[in-house]
């Protein structure tokens, strides 16, 4: 091909006119389904806060939002997903706090830091500190002196390795000077059973799941592991009340994108996601799925994950925490 003069001038001029038409593409967006990726299975409260945000985001922008679930390995099969999609504004992650842990708890990612941008933060799920109702202890002074009177310390139910109910736990441990031992377990469920049957001393969990069993009398809330009181459960004590203001951990959702992703379309799901926070219906769907609605900018939800990386990845240094593979 030869190039003159004109096609050198229609070239450059084609160039010159490409922000304009990308600002009405990002003015027009969605004009077709958009993928939004969450980490975990289906039922959960990741999943199901993603469906209320949809539904809104439907309403709202007049375009089908569809939720694909990916889970496994720590959130990490989805957030690879999501930082290797085409950043064309059609696929989002919602995701949760092991994002922020991820590199501390198995080295190396598929995926770097580097391929997300933060779009909104969304939701914060609080964690209770919760006993069986029978125990010997019944406050948080009692339980870390039984913990310092057994051998082998106090045991926790947890999610799992990494989860923000086990890492609470590690730092209530390390706080208090009391030996501690994480058990893991698959579902709530599962770790209740424990905790009814006395094999487990105490464990963090949400309260949406847990209240069945502290209304019938089987579980005590000893405080919940957040700055402030919780709006779902506001007779539970802060455990910064308590003594422990080093004990702030929560569960948290939010929303990302492939990094490339044109700012205009950011920006217009920023906006959304911040509206659909103001709205009854939706902050009454989340709460009853035990979140909190927490809003916050695409820049405040970055210094937000680089603040929670720092604080977990010095715990899981400091305790010599291993995610399993």
């Amino acid at each position: 091909m030869i190039l003159t003069r004109r096609s050198l001038l229609a070239s450059a001029a084609a160039l010159a006119a490409t922000p304009k038409r990308s600002a009405f593409a990002a003015d027009e967006w969605p004009t077709r389904i958009v993928r939004m990726i969450s980490p975990y299975g289906a039922g959960g409260a990741n999943d199901i806060s993603l469906r209320i945000f949809n539904e809104y985001f439907e309403r709202d922008l007049k375009q089908q939002f569809m939720v694909e679930n990916k889970p496994g390995a720590g959130t990490r099969i989805a957030n690879e997903t999501v930082a290797h999609a085409a950043p064309d504004g059609y696929t989002f992650l919602y995701a949760a706090a092991p994002y922020a842990t991820a590199e501390a708890l198995f080295g190396k990612l598929n995926y770097a830091r580097s391929e997300l941008r933060p779009v909104a933060m969304a939701v914060v799920a609080p964690i209770f500190l919760i006993i069986n109702a029978k125990s010997d202890y019944t406050t948080l002074p009692e339980l870390i002196a039984y913990g310092k009177a057994k051998k082998d310390g106090l045991t926790f139910g947890s999610p799992g390795p990494g989860s923000q109910p086990h890492l609470a736990a590690e730092l209530l441990f390390r706080t208090a000077g009391v030996k501690g031992l994480n058990i893991p377990f698959r579902g709530d469920s599962a770790a209740y059973t424990e905790l009814l049957a006395g094999r487990v001393d105490a464990t963090f969990t949400a309260i949406s799941t847990a209240l069945p069993h502290i209304k019938a009398g089987n579980f005590r809330v000893l405080g919940v592991a957040s700055a402030e009181r919780s709006t779902i459960y506001p007779d539970a004590p802060t455990l910064v009340e308590l003594g422990f203001p080093q004990i702030v951990a929560a569960g948290w959702y939010g929303f990302m994108a492939p990094a490339a992703t044109p700012a205009p379309i950011v920006a217009k799901l920023e906006s959304t996601v911040l509206r659909a926070l103001q709205d009854a219906t939706v902050t009454q769907k989340l709460l009853a799925q035990g979140l909190e609605a927490h809003g916050r900018s695409g820049a405040d939800f970055a210094t937000f994950i680089d603040d929670e990386t720092r604080k977990w990845s010095k715990l899981i240094e400091d305790a010599g925490l291993k995610g399993q593979p």
